[in-house]
């Protein structure tokens, strides 16, 4: 009987260990790109405008990802964690083109 509990305890917390660690991955992504933008803004390399830009969609994106934790108990589902990463995906490369653009270089 013990062991059958300890087995169900076991497998329980293998299935919800994933889909905690997704929340966390995206918001891990959140701050690695909150640091990126920071680091621009020291270094020069982001504009006023630019870093607000970053900044704002940031923000959204940690909205959304707050909001469809509420509405599933502490979860992402499959789906938010995709749409969540996509949405990383562009503001990342927008990052790296914004450090990294002429105007930023002169």
């Amino acid at each position: 009987m013990f062991n059958k509990i300890l087995v169900s305890t076991a497998l329980l917390a293998a299935l919800v260990a994933p889909l905690a660690a997704s929340a966390g991955e995206v918001q891990n992504r959140i701050d690695t790109q909150q640091h990126r933008i920071n680091q621009g803004v020291r270094s020069g390399s982001l504009t006023n405008g630019e870093t607000n830009r970053l900044q704002r969609s940031e923000n959204r994106i940690q909205a959304e990802r707050n909001y469809d934790l509420r509405r599933n108990d502490g979860h992402l589902t499959a789906g938010e964690r995709v749409r969540l990463n996509r949405q990383e995906n562009r503001v990342s490369a927008r990052i790296y083109d914004d450090k990294h653009n002429a105007w930023n270089h002169r």
